[in-house]
């Protein structure tokens, strides 16, 4: 089979990707094919009642900054979040897992509600509902959309050739859009987490890891392993 240069497929919005293209070393060819957009909608509601926000990710952030929020304490899904909010001026506390970490990180929490959790339309995990079946106030607003996008052509032509791929995938969403996709190439992919491997299950790969913790440092690492062993075998 070849020993062409892998190919590194980045599939998150440009911004986020060209972020995380920038921690990596190694040999690649690059090609950035975005499967989702990210579009600001919605508007914060009164937020005089709110103690605190959730982000669970870097574009809720973007979105309530944009809408001119008032800074509240934050708490967040992970540190990248984290990092985001506290750029933009909040005291932000990063649960450093999922979903199910954030919610159990504010349970502990005393006196943190009422809480607005500042999503997409495309979500997982209901946080607010989880966090007010536990007794803990919390809301949620729709800020912004993730609107789905084709690959590119160049895209298309890897995923059907000779050359590994290796397609880092950060949520089950964008998971969702590749699998729809045609693959022959050999695909090695690096998921974020159980939740993001699990549309991929089905898929036409050569390898399927997921990252020891659902964070960018672990997804660094976990890319630059299957770099490296692109590079060195026979696919």
């Amino acid at each position: 089979m070849s020993k062409a240069t892998p190919i590194l497929l980045m599939t998150r919005p440009s911004a986020a990707s060209q972020g995380f293209v920038d921690k990596l070393t190694g040999t690649f060819s690059l090609i950035m094919s975005p499967l989702i957009g990210i579009s600001f909608v919605g508007a914060l509601p009164d937020m005089a009642g709110y103690h605190g926000l959730i982000f669970t990710s870097v574009h809720g952030v973007d979105a309530y900054v944009r809408a001119g929020g008032p800074r509240l304490p934050a708490y967040t899904v992970g540190q990248t979040t984290a990092r985001a909010a506290q750029d933009a001026g909040f005291a932000a506390q990063s649960a450093d897992g999922n979903a199910d970490d954030l919610v159990a990180m504010l349970g502990r929490v005393q006196g943190a509600g009422p809480l607005l959790h500042v999503r997409g339309v495309h979500g997982a995990g209901n946080v607010a509902q989880r966090l007010t079946a536990a007794g803990l106030t919390a809301h949620e607003v729709v800020m912004y959309d993730q609107p789905e996008i084709p690959l590119t052509e160049p895209a298309c032509l890897a995923l059907t050739g000779e050359t590994p791929v290796i397609a880092p995938v950060f949520s089950p969403r964008t998971a969702e859009l590749l699998a729809q996709n045609p693959i022959k190439a050999p695909l090695l992919v690096a998921a974020m987490s159980e939740a993001v491997a699990k549309p991929l299950l089905g898929l036409h790969k050569t390898e399927l890891m997921i990252a020891k913790r659902p964070e960018s440092p672990a997804m660094v690492t976990l890319v630059t392993e299957l770099l490296e062993r692109a590079c060195a075998n026979d696919y």
